[in-house]
């Protein structure tokens, strides 16, 4: 993910929904896919699932727009797999891949009604799969005294750190990450109120959310 933006948006998890369109049945599948492998294991399990439907149509999208595939699974050319990777364009993501299942009800939807319909269900999926931001975020380490423990937890809360461990030993170890973007600022207002004792030591960095 290094080598993404400095913002990478995608979805929080799996997600399955459906919807019916003058009796046919769409059904969207969205799943977070961070290579080809993973959307193309994805989409075989859901075209075994679903091997009695009309149509599995599907589109990925990932590393920006590096990778961008679709198929229109038997619907008219540009009918269905476009738009499903035209709403996942929309909604920002990246490293998503959604299947949209379709089962025939005997009315012939024509060209457009096939586009609305395909695309309603990829933003149905998208949706309820939670759209994500992933921030680059920089991870340290503080030991303080007991004594000054809790006015760093305050500001640790109040700066939106995320505080992924604390062990209290001989003295109190704290394990946090906060936006890139933050930690500067962070870093001087705990040696300020710390009188220069307590410096946060930098042990990595990683991308995730608040």
């Amino acid at each position: 993910m290094s080598g993404e933006s400095e913002l990478f948006t995608t979805l929080r998890q799996e997600a399955h929904v459906e919807f019916e369109e003058k009796r046919s049945v769409f059904l969207g599948h969205a799943l977070r896919t961070d290579t080809e492998e993973e959307a193309q294991a994805f989409i075989k399990a859901l075209q075994k699932q679903y091997r009695d439907a009309t149509h599995n149509v599907f589109a990925y999208l990932m590393r920006g727009e590096l990778i961008a595939r679709y198929s229109d699974d038997g619907e008219p050319q540009g009918t269905a797999g476009m738009p499903v990777l035209d709403a996942i364009r929309k909604s920002g993501v990246r490293n998503a891949c959604v299947v949209v299942t379709r089962y025939f009800g005997g009315t012939l939807l024509g060209a457009g009604g096939l586009v609305r319909s395909y695309s309603h269900a990829a933003s149905l999926a998208l949706e309820a799969a939670g759209i994500i931001t992933y921030e680059p975020y920089d991870e340290f380490e503080l030991r303080c005294g007991y004594s000054e423990y809790q006015k760093y937890a305050v500001l640790l809360e109040n700066v939106g750190a995320l505080v992924d461990d604390t062990a209290f030993e001989a003295d109190v170890r704290i394990r946090y990450a906060v936006k890139r973007t933050a930690a500067e600022s962070l870093i001087q207002k705990i040696t300020e109120m710390g009188y220069g004792r307590d410096v946060p030591n930098k042990t990595g960095e990683r991308f995730d959310y608040r």
